[in-house]
């Protein structure tokens, strides 16, 4: 219905958001932060596509392109010196990829196993990188791999009521916090 329609008008909206923010700053758009949310278009468009795997990978790969456009603008606006400050929020992130991979693993198909623990590593990077750049943008990128976590949980046969809720909710409010806590650097 409108709400399967509406779902990637979403991204699109928030890079809007974000363009028009930085004309009122006369900064220079991120290209980083622009890219990461069209990639994050073209996965909320896959994944509507149906509940297979084709469609499941496709999605993945598509926010995996999100992950890594958020990490580099991050890591261009400093955040590894950030992160050499608190090395702890490095190794937290690690271990708790670690124990969710191990967690979800074995409720996986085989085959997916591999591809949903490069993306997560991924979505970890991304997460540890932007709570190093800021609190805004780590706290929204920790409610996105909070909603991811939930999806991976689904995948690996972890369902419960009102998951879907959470995810979209998670996912919403973190890319508005990315969005939002992204720098912006007048020209």
């Amino acid at each position: 219905g409108a709400a399967r329609a509406g779902k990637p008008l979403l991204m699109p909206a928030l890079a809007a958001h974000a363009l028009r923010r930085r004309e009122t700053a006369e900064a220079p758009a991120p290209k980083t932060l622009l890219a990461g949310l069209a990639c994050a278009a073209a996965g909320d468009t896959a994944l509507l596509a149906d509940e297979h795997e084709p469609a499941f990978l496709l999605g993945m790969a598509a926010f995996l392109g999100t992950q890594v456009s958020y990490t580099a603008g991050y890591v261009r606006q400093g955040a590894l010196k950030g992160l050499r400050r608190r090395p702890w929020i490095a190794a937290a992130g690690l271990a708790g990829w670690a124990a969710a991979n191990a967690a979800i693993a074995p409720g996986l198909e085989k085959r997916l196993r591999a591809p949903v623990a490069g993306y997560s590593l991924a979505l970890t990077a991304m997460a540890v990188t932007a709570l190093g750049s800021g609190a805004r943008a780590g706290t929204g990128a920790l409610a996105f791999l909070g909603s991811d976590l939930l999806i991976g949980l689904q995948a690996a046969g972890h369902v419960f009521p009102g998951q879907e809720v959470a995810i979209m909710a998670g996912y919403l409010f973190g890319q508005y916090l990315i969005t939002t806590g992204w720098p912006v650097t007048p020209v």
